[in-house]
This record gives C-alpha cells, structure tokens and sequence, in this order.
C-alpha cells in the first residue's frame, strides 16, 4: 500500500521518524551521562534534544496519521498502526512532560523528569519496532510493484517498470512477491 504523502517520490512520515527517534534517544544517553558522570552540561543538552524531538515528532506525526487513516478497516495493518501511534503519542507525552519538568533548571532535573525520559525510551522501542512491522511485513508505505530492480522514484516510471538493461530476462530478476508465492522464501 503506497503512501499518500510523499516528497520526490518517498514516503515522508519514515523520512522524518529518524530524527525525532535520534534526538529523544540521545538525549536519554545525555541523561545516563550526567548520572555518572555529575557535569550538568549534558543534562542541559538533553533538555534541548527534547524540545526539538519533540517538536519534529509531531510534525512526523502528521503524515504518518494520514497514511494511517487510508489503511483499510478490519485489517491487521489498521490496529498495527493504530497501536504503533498510540504509543508514539505517549512517547511524545512523555518527553513533553521530562521537558516542562526541566524546564525551570535545565542543568538539574528531577528524578520525574529523567524516569519520564526512560519510560518513554522503553515505549519507543516497542512503537518503533510495530513501525518496522507496518513496513516490512504489512507493506504499508511501499509502492505497489516494489522489487529489486525498480527504476528510480524521481523516473517517471512505476515501481513495476524495468530499471537498467533492459535485455535482462525479467523471469530471472528477484520479484519479491513473485519469490514469496513461489514459495522460495524463507
């Protein structure tokens, strides 16, 4: 199922997760850093790590929701995805919440702050890996006729065409769905 919201032939909602995911995510290991290692500093970066995940997580929100919303109803990819941006809510209430906390002395949050921080580590992990199940084992977000040797998304060819020499037996080319039917993979 292809997504509905793209930029020069991607999905946008993957394109923008990675950065929300790595900043939150860094800003959990800036934590445990000044945990042991006592230099405020890093307490302080991870306070603007948070701000700006934040604020990148809903914006990453907003297609990944519109590419939700077209999933057929009744499907697994439909309660997939709805449990994966539930959590990603929480993940993102969360971090909100470890911001505001540190908000008035940055360089010493409370422990609420930090175990907030953690928690919502915890759920990203698990909202993260339904992510990758949404793609890769429920194909949302991947063009109808995906395989190996697709021509380029800024072609004006479909993911079906033929990509590179074309006097290639196409029999010979890996399909992906072809594989999966003829019961090759494993």
């Amino acid at each position: 199922m292809e997504s509905k919201v793209k930029l020069a032939g991607h999905a946008v909602h993957p394109m923008l997760i990675v950065f929300p995911l790595g900043l939150l995510a860094t800003s959990v290991g800036f934590d445990l850093v000044s945990l042991v290692g006592g230099n405020p500093r890093w307490t302080v970066m991870a306070f603007y790590l948070i701000g700006v995940g934040v604020a990148i997580g809903l914006l990453a929100a907003v297609p990944g929701w519109l590419d939700w919303w077209v999933i057929p109803r009744g499907t697994r990819a439909k309660r997939i995805g709805l449990l994966h941006g539930a959590g990603n809510v929480a993940v993102l209430a969360l971090f909100a919440l470890s911001w505001l906390l540190r908000r008035p002395n940055p360089a010493e949050p409370p422990t609420g702050a930090i175990v907030a921080g953690l928690v919502a580590f915890g759920i990203a992990g698990v909202t993260a890996w339904l992510g990758g199940e949404l793609v890769q084992r429920l194909g949302v977000a991947v063009d109808a006729g995906a395989h190996l040797d697709a021509p380029s998304s800024l072609s004006s060819q479909p993911a079906t065409g033929r990509a590179g020499d074309r006097r290639r037996n196409l029999a010979t080319a890996y399909q992906g769905i072809e594989r999966r039917v003829a019961g090759l993979a494993r």
